[in-house]
């Protein structure tokens, strides 16, 4: 599973030594954070996929990793078995279209994308976690009545 920090500027995804191998990526993939268009939450991430891996590793069902190319976007993905997922949408990127990736803090992502962050870069996990929980008052539940016979 990926690590995501996030500052005020960026948003960067961190690789073990063997997903960089895999991903054919020397370096952590930095993302700008006004380029983070939409993060959408997927139980499959496999369904985000879209077009070929170049230059990447497909094992299907086990493991996708790299550059993805189809006819107008590049993606990087970065997914393994079965696990749940954030699909990361960006415009004007220089590089990538859309991240997908497999990982457990795509919630903590989404909460840390709409509030402030520091100058440092810190785990998304972290910077939601200190973040005040929001509680709805004033919502009733509806009144559920059976239909006449």
């Amino acid at each position: 599973m990926v690590t995501l920090l996030l500052d005020h500027t960026q948003l960067e995804v961190v690789l073990s030594p063997l997903e960089r191998a895999a991903s054919f990526h020397r370096e952590n993939l930095r993302v700008e954070r006004d380029t983070i268009v939409k993060v959408q939450l997927t139980d499959d991430a496999w369904t985000w996929i879209r077009g070929v891996p170049g230059p990447g590793t497909h094992i299907p069902g086990i493991l996708a990793a790299g550059t993805w190319k189809a006819s107008a976007t590049t993606d990087f993905v970065l997914i393994r078995r079965r696990r749940p997922g954030v699909v990361v949408d960006l415009e004007g990127d220089a590089d990538f279209q859309r991240l997908v990736l497999s990982t457990r803090h795509g919630l903590a992502l989404t909460q840390a994308l709409r509030l402030d962050a520091s100058d440092e870069l810190a785990d998304v996990e972290e910077i939601a976690g200190t973040a005040p929980i929001p509680v709805v008052t004033g919502r009733r539940r509806p009144v559920i009545r059976p239909r006449p016979a």
